[in-house]
């Protein structure tokens, strides 16, 4: 894994309708940031971001089963969602699988590259 891999996987991460703002903005400053002498304060504050904003799956079924589901999605796609959240972690997985958290938990998982 490089910093350069890692960057493509920011991209990816901040492309994703669901990303939360504060995270877009975090990832989109690390990017403008790689190279220069802010880099390194950029990568913590973005690390520090991840953790807030990937969802655990706890949280994820919490809300697929929730009201708000409802109201987004309609009562139809919520039901997938809440079928699709319920899968999820009963397969295992500790996070939810969306086009955001993907990516933020690989950047997670690979810390101490963009650390460096």
């Amino acid at each position: 894994m490089t910093k350069e891999i890692l960057a493509d996987t920011a991209r990816e991460m901040i492309a994703a309708p669901m990303c939360h703002p504060d995270l877009k903005a975090a990832g989109s400053a690390w990017l403008y940031e790689l190279g220069k002498e802010g880099e390194k304060v950029a990568a913590e504050n973005l690390i520090e971001e991840i953790k807030l904003c990937v969802t655990p799956i706890d949280n994820l079924v919490a809300f697929a089963h929730s009201e708000d589901a409802a109201k987004l999605f309609g009562d139809e796609g919520a039901k997938k969602f809440a079928a699709h959240a319920d899968e999820l972690k009963a397969s295992g997985a500790k996070y939810c699988d969306c086009a955001a958290c993907v990516p933020a938990l690989e950047i997670l998982q690979n810390k101490e590259i963009i650390l460096s």
